[in-house]
């Protein structure tokens, strides 16, 4: 299906994966330089993510891990990265596709990014229907609702241009 509009949150939310990623790559190759460590959060049920039931059971819905001392076998890939923690002197292997991600920090160095696209896969059908049964809605009123019109992620500049010399403020 062809969109009508360009979804910026979209792609925002690709660039920072892709500096997640080229972050995880180096860390896989060179380790964790000085203090760096990751706290990454994600949808344990995201789609392609990959832990165990046990996992699943603790953590229904999202889960944060810390990449810093103890992390093994980090795997990074275009689209997904893997590494084994240990849980309660428990080993495990999670497979997480960049697309699940909620939040990426690095206190070390007081940097951080917050992801607004993270899917899940039980979100999917109920949100395809919210938007069939919308359509449908629209379909038989003929009319859009105006208060969805005015929706916008547009922020005004007025607030912040320069006033100074200006006769008409």
């Amino acid at each position: 299906m062809v969109k009508d509009y360009i979804d910026y949150a979209d792609l925002i939310d690709r660039a920072m994966q892709y500096v997640v990623r080229m972050a995880l790559e180096d860390v896989a190759k060179h380790g964790l330089p000085r203090d760096h460590h990751f706290f990454i959060t994600f949808k344990t049920r995201g789609e392609g993510v990959m832990v165990s039931e046990e996992i699943l059971k603790k953590y229904p819905e999202e889960m944060t891990i810390v990449l810093q001392h103890q992390y093994y076998d980090l795997e990074v890939t275009k689209d997904w990265f893997s590494v084994v923690l240990s849980f309660d002197n428990v080993k495990h292997n999670l497979t997480i596709p960049y697309s699940s991600l909620v939040s990426f920090v690095d206190p070390s160095v007081k940097f951080g990014l917050q992801f607004s696209q993270a899917t899940v896969v039980e979100e999917k059908k109920p949100t395809k229907q919210l938007v069939k049964d919308k359509v449908e809605k629209q379909k038989n009123n003929k009319s859009v609702d105006k208060t969805e019109k005015s929706k916008t992620n547009v922020v005004t500049m007025d607030a912040f241009r320069n006033k100074k010399g200006r006769k008409d403020v």
